[in-house]
């Protein structure tokens, strides 16, 4: 992968006044990220070869690298940039993310990512969870090679939480799903408990106190909750073409995110009670999408997120000033502002 395109993941989405900030993220960690790219696709032995190149076609299509780059930053905020266990450390967080990618489209029955056949298309549901665990152990293994027993905990207790989140939401009463604790506590086991790893486990590496690994934790948490809400805005009001998905996928799919809760909470549950149960038909689906589009619940819901993104923001003040700190700091308005 070139240079050019790992700066065209990172600066995705954004308008052309916003580039330059989402820039130094790549510059910064430009040879790194390089070396993470290598390691990525330096799979051990796997068989058949048409199963290693489906595999290595996911990999590559990993979108925009985010979680693996806030790893680096951190440690060039840190100054330990040049620890090469940090090389081995986002590699492991980057290859976790794959491979939860991978089980997601299986369960979802998603048959296309990011412009690219995902493995359950073409292989069977057997041989798709068999490739999601193989995933799942060659993270695992990127992780050990830090010898840091703390970043091994920090990386069970993540894969922990991702497992039990995703078999909470198959098992929750529709009603508890129309409730912020019930989406703020799924989307930390899907998305944010993956940044929180991405921070912390760095932060060990790079030997911090308590307290500075407590604002990693916050920071981590608050951003990657942010971008969770975003890409639930985005599901709304986003281009289909851009965020890869039918307006509404997730609503369709039985997902209550922030805006249908704002939605219900504003204008209560006459008319859409069958799109909470997940039982609609695809016309009266279209008419509750277009109505939540129409309100102020997608407003309500950028409101929230911009007041989690503030949080963010705030929890890196503990840390010097400098470069990579910026760069953080900016992750956090692209997360805001990106549209896809």
């Amino acid at each position: 992968m070139t240079n050019v395109e790992l700066s065209e993941r990172l600066r995705d989405g954004l308008a052309p006044g916003q580039r330059t900030d989402v820039l130094l993220a790549h510059e910064l960690t430009r040879e790194p990220m390089a070396r993470v790219e290598r390691t990525l696709l330096d799979l051990p032995d796997l068989q058949p070869a048409a199963l290693r190149q489906a595999v290595i076609n996911v990999v590559s299509a990993g979108g925009k690298r985010i979680r693996p780059v806030i790893s680096l930053l951190i440690a060039g905020m840190l100054g330990r940039l040049d620890d090469p266990r940090m090389i081995d450390l986002a590699s492991a967080v980057e290859m976790l993310h794959t491979a939860t990618l991978v089980h997601d489209d299986l369960i979802d029955g998603s048959l296309m990512r990011r412009g690219t056949q995902t493995l359950n298309a073409t292989w069977t549901p057997a041989a798709t969870v068999l490739t999601g665990d193989y995933l799942f152990a060659y993270a695992a293994n990127l992780a050990a090679r830090t010898n840091s027993t703390r970043v091994m905990s920090i990386f069970a207790d993540t894969l922990s939480v991702i497992v039990a989140g995703e078999l909470q939401q198959q098992f929750t009463d529709f009603a508890l799903r129309v409730t912020r604790d019930d989406y703020y506590r799924r989307i930390y086991s899907k998305t944010a408990s993956m940044f929180v790893l991405a921070c912390t486990a760095a932060g060990v590496l790079c030997e911090v106190t308590e307290a500075e690994y407590n604002a990693l934790y916050d920071y981590g948490r608050d951003l990657g909750t942010a971008f969770q809400v975003m890409d639930d805005v985005l599901d709304f009001t986003g281009d289909a073409h851009n965020v890869g998905k039918p307006v509404g996928a997730d609503l369709r799919h039985g997902l209550i995110t922030l805006p249908v809760i704002c939605y219900v909470e504003r204008y209560g549950r006459d008319g859409i009670e069958c799109a909470l149960r997940g039982e609609c038909d695809p016309q009266t689906y279209d008419r509750i999408i277009a109505r939540i589009r129409e309100s102020d619940a997608i407003a309500c819901a950028l409101h929230e997120a911009e007041g989690i993104a503030d949080n963010a923001r705030a929890a890196l003040a503990i840390f010097p000033a400098n470069p990579y700190r910026q760069a953080l700091l900016d992750l956090v308005d692209y997360t805001l502002r990106r549209t896809r």
